[in-house]
């Protein structure tokens, strides 16, 4: 796909990576619907760089349903999905305060691998009647896993379980679409200067990159826009999940 044609929408588009990979979008000639439940962020971010916004819970399918209706009719079509929505559901299976609730496992499966299916889905089923292009190809679904799939740290249960469902589902995914000339491709970031991240203390920072052996930095969100966009234009990257993370493998915690 011609990434200058792109019709992207983007969940948790309002910050951070989802950001990043809007401003790309439209910055190549593309056009970008950003999907946040941070509605005065994410309509501060669409009229800053020129894209459309819809407020939308990617648990809820109804929402999910509304907001592609919406995004697809303001596009003029969608032929791109980047799952950036998610949380980070820190919390260890016996903590302090006990054994972990099980609805706080709930919501952070919910928000992150059903939120991601939610998406996959409704973008699919409008991807479905695309016009080809010359190699037959109609879209293209892209994930954000996690390092935290592989090694998952102490007090990552719940966000690990969630981030090695959504590379789980990747290839099947990929499998399936094949048909509709539709393709699906995870990325798994490792350390990201993310606005969670951007909010410690510079030190923390800096000791949390020279954990990453090169480049001994944190990840830049601009770099995991440039894979979407290599993701895109590369018609034989299909199924699977591709680490982007200075070669870091995490230690226990």
């Amino acid at each position: 796909m011609n990434f200058s044609n792109t019709l992207a929408v983007i969940t948790g588009g309002a910050s951070g990576l989802g950001k990043s990979v809007a401003e790309r979008v439209i910055a190549a000639g593309g056009k970008a619907a950003i999907l946040d439940l941070q509605e005065a962020a994410g309509r501060a971010v669409a009229t800053e760089i020129g894209a459309h916004f819809f407020q939308c819970d990617v648990a809820d399918e109804a929402q999910v349903l509304a907001a592609f209706t919406a995004a697809n009719a303001a596009l003029g079509g969608i032929n791109l999905l980047v799952n950036c929505a998610g949380i980070v559901g820190a919390g260890k299976l016996l903590g302090k305060e006990g054994p972990m609730p099980g609805v706080f496992f709930d919501k952070v499966v919910r928000v992150n691998l059903l939120g991601t299916f939610l998406c996959d889905k409704t973008g699919a089923a409008i991807m479905q009647h695309n016009t080809p292009n010359e190699e037959g190809e109609r879209g293209v679904i892209i994930h954000t896993a996690s390092v935290a799939a592989f090694e998952g740290q102490i007090g990552q249960v719940a966000y690990s379980a969630t981030k090695a469902g959504i590379a789980g589902m990747t290839l099947p995914i990929a499998r399936e679409l094949a048909r509709f000339g539709i393709r699906c491709v995870a990325i798994a970031p490792g350390i990201f200067m993310t606005p969670m991240l951007a909010s410690l203390p510079a030190d923390v920072q800096d000791s949390l990159g020279k954990q990453v052996p090169f480049p001994p930095r944190l990840g830049k969100p601009a770099e995991y826009a440039q894979l979407v966009q290599s993701i895109v234009e590369i018609p034989t990257l299909n199924g699977e999940t591709i680490r982007l993370d200075g070669a870091i493998r995490m230690a226990p915690r």
